[in-house]
């Protein structure tokens, strides 16, 4: 097992990253939250890794901190979850506040994720609520961006713009700068009004 990978970043695109270590360029694939903690192409850093098996092929990814490797290993001993959706959903948020927000069974955040259905987010929650263990759940939660987000009709906004091709990341940019109470429509209304 490759527990961790310290090298140059020799290259960085949407969704991967490339460490040389010693001369060997290895591609780790990884989450957008990842992505915004690597640093710059010709920086030095550090990745803690999952090595993924399947019957034709070896996939290493890559993770900024050990806690989200350990989500991404949560989430990937759920039903109908793999890899791919295990980093999107990883995407969305930083692995603390994922977390709370599976401890608090918060249904809307997990099905606003691409490949994971309102089903599958109330499986994903039932399989991993007690997993959580002590969770802080005081304040809002925050986004890989560091905004923070708020309880109210933020969760069905959400879910709104995704559907209208938004990503989470995106959904939670154009929202966290708005009043949670106010109705879910007039939320959708001005954060498409702050798109244009």
């Amino acid at each position: 097992m490759i527990e961790r990978i310290t090298g140059t970043v020799a290259a960085k695109t949407a969704d991967h990253v490339v460490v040389d270590v010693g001369g060997v360029g290895f591609l780790l694939d990884v989450s957008a939250v990842t992505l915004s903690d690597v640093a710059a192409v010709g920086e030095q850093t550090l990745l803690f890794t999952h090595l993924h098996v399947r019957e034709d092929v070896l996939q290493l990814y890559g993770f900024s901190t050990e806690e989200e490797r350990e989500l991404f290993r949560q989430f990937l001993g759920v039903s109908k979850i793999g890899p791919k959706i295990a980093l999107a959903a990883l995407s969305c948020r930083r692995a603390r506040d994922l977390r709370k927000a599976l401890a608090t069974g918060d249904v809307a955040l997990f099905a606003s994720v691409p490949g994971i259905g309102k089903k599958t987010a109330e499986r994903l929650i039932l399989e991993l609520r007690e997993k959580m263990g002590d969770v802080d759940l005081v304040g809002g939660s925050e986004t890989a961006g560091g905004a923070t987000t708020e309880a109210g009709s933020i969760p069905l906004a959400r879910a709104a713009l995704v559907e209208l091709g938004y990503s989470v990341l995106e959904a939670d940019k154009l929202l966290s700068p708005l009043d949670a109470e106010l109705p879910v429509e007039e939320l959708i209304r001005e954060a498409l009004t702050k798109r244009v």
